[in-house]
């Protein structure tokens, strides 16, 4: 029996595990939104907000110290396999949640996949502004983007009332029309 066993086991082995939520991990922080299924979602922001919540902690000791936290940034290494996607966590993102106590990541489920069925949802980092407000002008259907790349109708101009209309003028036959 699994009593007190934290955490979802997503059909692999541990080490097959710990690189699965790696790679999402780090691709989460690189693209700050991706798309996965809901269980992958929701183990891979567990990662996720204590990684976040490790550098903002060294952020504020190397705010006090004036010095570096090495042991720090290699802990985070650990799981985050990208040196740059490390730089940017700790020089960028760090400094952008310094205030917020948690709750860094959001789990959007979207339904469930047409291939296998298997439920999916979107993990986004919350101080992005990747969430729905800005998925609402998205990518669009070929119909809605012929539609308004259709130029508007010009409205008709008002004819004067008291003038009557012309009678639509008569074509004169050519020489061909003429000779038959």
């Amino acid at each position: 029996m699994r009593h007190g066993k934290v955490g979802r086991k997503l059909k692999r082995t541990a080490s097959h595990r710990k690189a699965t939520l790696g790679s999402l991990s780090t691709s989460l922080l690189r693209h700050k939104k991706i798309q996965t299924t809901t269980a992958k979602a929701k183990e891979t922001r567990r990662v996720v907000e204590r990684v976040i919540t490790r550098a903002k902690r060294a952020i504020e000791r190397e705010a006090k110290s004036g010095a570096k936290d090495i042991h720090a940034r290699r802990e985070v290494a650990k799981f985050i396999h990208d040196r740059a996607v490390v730089k940017e966590l700790f020089e960028e993102i760090a400094k952008k949640v310094q205030d917020r106590p948690g709750g860094y990541s959001r789990v959007v489920k979207l339904g469930r996949r047409h291939g296998d069925g298997a439920e999916v949802a979107v993990i986004e980092l919350v101080d992005y502004n990747v969430g729905r407000e800005a998925g609402k002008g998205g990518k669009k259907s070929k119909r809605t983007e012929q539609k308004e790349a259709r130029p508007e109708p010009r409205p008709a101009e008002p004819q004067a009332a008291a003038a009557p209309a012309e009678p639509p003028a008569v074509a004169e036959p050519t020489s061909k029309q003429a000779s038959s």
